[in-house]
Formats: C-alpha cells, structure tokens, sequence
C-alpha cells in the first residue's frame, strides 16, 4: 500500500500563491499517476490536475488551466502542485491520490489518498 502525506496548505490572499507537496511512500511500483483532487463545503469532489511517471503526461481542470503547474521528482518521490493567481472559489481541502492507470483519477476512483491539507483564500 502507498501512504501519501501532503503538506503546504494554509491562508492566503485572492491573487497569491502557494505550493502543495505531497511525499508518496510504501509499494509505489504501480503508482504511474499521481494527482490533485479538492472538495470545497457542499460540493463534490474533483480532480485539480494529474501527471504521469515521466511528466511527460499532465492533465488540468478547465478551472485551473494557465494557473496550476503539477510536477514531480521521481527521485525524492515527492509531487508538488504550484498554485498562482489563486480565487476565493479555489478554497477547499487538497487531496493527494495515486493512481495506476489514469482512467482510475479521471473516474474520481485512485487506489491511495492523502490525509488532505486545507487551502483558505481570503478577498
């Protein structure tokens, strides 16, 4: 089983920015996609962006696009999301996942989550 354990979440002002990591351990040889999810109160859950083993793969939500980066370092198995130009409606909880086929996050459906670390914009 992988444990995923996020970090970097916290308060920050409509327009800022913060980065999200997410160190992955345990049985990671089927963890060939890694991603972002959010849940925000009284909605559902969705998936922020995802990357594959090489980086060479990304995908982002249409809400997101030109705002968020995802990467990864294999190395330090260690995912990151880079949040710019951040919203109020960007609040919500951060779910790390891991996932071995992408099909998996695009159906909300990874075989690990993360704890979830809490993200707040404030106008």
């Amino acid at each position: 089983q992988v444990q995923l354990v996020e970090s970097g979440g916290g308060l920050v002002q409509a327009g800022g920015s913060l980065r999200l990591s997410c160190a992955a351990s345990g049985r990671t040889v089927s963890s060939n996609f890694m991603g972002w999810f959010r849940q925000a109160p009284g909605k559902e859950r969705e998936l922020v962006a995802a990357i594959n083993r090489s980086g060479g793969t990304t995908y982002y939500a249409d809400s997101v696009k030109g705002r968020f980066t995802i990467s990864r370092d294999n190395a330090k198995n260690t995912v990151y999301l880079q949040m710019n130009s951040l919203e109020i409606e960007d609040t919500a909880v951060y779910y790390c996942a891991a996932a071995a086929f992408m099909n998996y996050m695009t159906n909300g459906s990874p075989g690990d989550w993360g704890q979830g670390t809490q993200v707040t914009v404030s106008s």
